[in-house]
């Protein structure tokens, strides 16, 4: 054996032991060098947080301490809910990665009985029982800031997964901002309570303006005010009438600054309703529009203050006349079919009632980004709104509705950069001073702008979403329409910095097994018309027993005659045959899905492995054949 054959394999364990060496320098190097960088290679870039959130993140002045109280030990026989949680964990530890130290994670399992479970309480979490665990089950997120204010989200449901980074980052600006932001008022309509001449006493304020005071701190303006006080930074504004140009200046100038406004208008509502003289008595009083043409055409927005949308599919049932029940085309519930389910003001709700609404479309030559949020149906018809006037029998909207098959835009978001309604600056040119602003006029907003418009005032109005009732002295509200949600919604999101507002819903965790759930279906639709049939054949063999029992001459007799008994035999034989196919339709659902789960086994354990062998020695085999060459 020559020198050089000995001192070969010498030479291959140095370089093994050399890269080995090289290996672990260069992975202690690139801790160092890439600590803190992330990939996200998710599909919907699941863990990637929005730039809104890191901006919102970026600009914390002060440490926020979360406490994310999940039940590890109670739920360990809850596979769905462990997984969603471990999405939660995540999501809040990208939230502390990128809070630059401001974040400060505390990730507790609240065991039964123990001091952890007492504070979570004290939070205000709410402990869930599974009926799969004698303990309850938390899975909520509490946060302080440095003056010991407290936000929660008492628990995090798994069907509002799209929007957990928004409820997440929602927590952080309010703590991050923990005064009650300043809300501008500016309504034709007494939201507020006023002196009823009628029962001469003061009313009670609607139940959305209650619910905005105890969030919001609500300055009333008014309708004839001069300027708008600088710490407010959201105006909500309702069923504007008559308003000054002047006034209409300071709205405008109060937008192009970078405000936010959130809009009602109404071609006709009947919540601010006049007598008009000369009308036979008991009539209804007339309702009143508003708009606002001048701010909606800058805008380019278009708003059909004269007409009434009126649906077939989505019109409610009051009472007509005589007291009978009628379905009113002008009276809709919207249904969540027919909302946004990428909004947050939106997502989540079930039915929100409007009454004699009107309707918004973008003009062809804007460059404004309109987004609608509330739809009306296909089965809906654009109708003057004179024909809700003095209207003592809704059902006579029925005869002349003919559906258009246009679906209009009940409320939607404006968004991006607007342009003055005055390019000649202030309407008094200044020369009046208690209309000339402090500030230069502005031609276009300084930052894109966030408002959301909504074509009727009646939503507001207790009847048509809530029903209140006084229990020991105290009104207690219970809604059955999810108005104010909507309302309180809105005005959260747009009372928020904008990094919040810039917040969207994101992609599910949850990934469904598509071809399983195609097999699901098509085999519930064979099961479901199997049962079908054997409830028709149910409903014969029960018509068959009438008939035979009616012809009888002794009706009187209950004993069964011979062809009763022949027909209950025959049915209980077809019954049993009948669910055999149902059994072998349950069973076929089980051997599609069992059959594909086999194939995927195969293709994952047996073929992909052989085919990267397969790969290798060819590979190899050519190697070495072009060595030999």
């Amino acid at each position: 054996m020559t020198m050089g054959a000995k001192t070969q394999p010498r030479l291959n364990i140095s370089s093994l032991i050399l890269l080995a060496v090289a290996f672990v320098v260069a992975i202690a190097i690139s801790n160092q060098i890439f600590r803190g960088w992330r990939i996200d290679l998710t599909e919907n870039n699941l863990y990637t947080l929005s730039a809104g959130t890191k901006d919102l993140l970026n600009s914390l002045d002060e440490p926020i301490n979360l406490y994310f109280y999940f039940s590890d030990d109670a739920s360990q026989s809850i596979t769905s809910l462990r997984s969603y949680a471990q999405r939660v964990k995540e999501m809040l530890e990208e939230f502390e990665i990128q809070g630059n130290g401001n974040i400060q994670l505390n990730i507790i399992d609240p065991l039964p009985f123990s001091e952890d479970e007492d504070r979570a309480t004290q939070f205000g979490l709410q402990g869930v029982q599974s009926g799969m665990s004698d303990d309850p089950i938390y899975m909520g997120l509490a946060g302080t800031n440095s003056i010991d204010n407290q936000e929660i989200i008492a628990f995090f449901q798994p069907d509002k997964e799209t929007f957990l980074e928004y409820d997440i980052a929602k927590l952080i600006s309010a703590l991050s901002s923990p005064d009650k932001t300043a809300i501008g008022l500016i309504s034709g309509v007494e939201m507020s309570g006023s002196f009823d001449p009628q029962s001469q006493r003061m009313s009670q304020p609607w139940v959305v303006y209650q619910q905005a005071q105890q969030l919001f701190e609500i300055r009333n303006l008014g309708t004839t005010f001069i300027e708008i006080p600088e710490d407010v930074g959201l105006l909500w504004i309702v069923q504007p009438k008559n308003l000054t140009n002047d006034v209409l200046y300071v709205i405008d100038q109060f937008i192009m600054a970078g405000g936010n406004a959130i809009i009602f208008v109404d071609p006709h509502a009947e919540v601010d309703s006049v007598a008009v003289e000369g009308m036979p008595q008991g009539m209804p009083p007339m309702g009143q529009g508003s708009n606002l043409p001048e701010l909606f055409e800058a805008w380019g927005i278009d708003f059909s203050s004269q007409n009434v949308v009126a649906d077939a599919q989505l019109a409610l049932q009051v009472s007509g006349m005589d007291r009978r029940p009628v379905r009113h085309y002008g009276i809709i519930g919207v249904t969540d079919s027919l909302m946004s389910p990428d909004d947050i003001v939106t997502a989540q709700l079930n039915v929100i009632n409007l009454s004699t609404a009107g309707s918004f479309k973008k003009l062809d030559d804007s460059a404004t980004t309109f987004q609608a949020l509330l739809y009306s149906s296909a089965f809906s018809e654009s109708m003057p709104a004179t024909q809700f006037s003095f209207l003592p029998d809704p059902s006579t909207l029925q005869s002349n509705f003919v559906p258009d098959e246009n679906q209009y835009a009940l409320a939607g978001r404006i968004s991006g950069n607007l342009t003055t309604a005055f390019p000649d600056g202030s309407p008094s040119n200044g020369n009046n001073s208690s209309t000339a602003l402090k500030d230069e006029h502005l031609n276009e907003t300084v930052e894109s702008a966030n408002l959301i418009i909504v074509a009727d005032v009646d939503m507001l109005a207790d009847h048509l979403w809530v029903q209140v009732q006084s229990f020991f002295g105290q009104q207690i509200a219970n809604p059955f329409a999810n108005n104010g949600a909507f309302v309180i919604n809105a005005l959260e999101n747009l009372s928020g910095n904008t990094d919040l507002i810039g917040v969207r819903s994101r992609a599910s965790y949850t990934r469904p097994f598509i071809k399983v759930e195609k097999l699901r279906v098509a085999a519930e639709t064979r099961f479901r018309q199997t049962e079908e049939q054997l409830q028709r054949e149910l409903d014969e063999t029960e018509r068959r027993l009438v008939e035979l029992q009616s012809a009888r001459e002794d009706s009187g007799n209950i004993l069964m005659t011979p062809e009763q008994q022949d027909e209950i035999d025959r049915f209980i034989n077809q019954r049993a045959d009948i669910r055999k196919d149902l059994r072998a339709v349950q069973r076929g659902l089980d051997e599609d899905i069992e059959r594909l789960g086999v194939i995927l086994k195969v293709i994952n354990i047996a073929l992909v492995p052989f085919l990267l062998t397969t790969f290798l020695l060819i590979g190899a085999w050519r190697k070495k054949r072009y060595a030999s060459l």
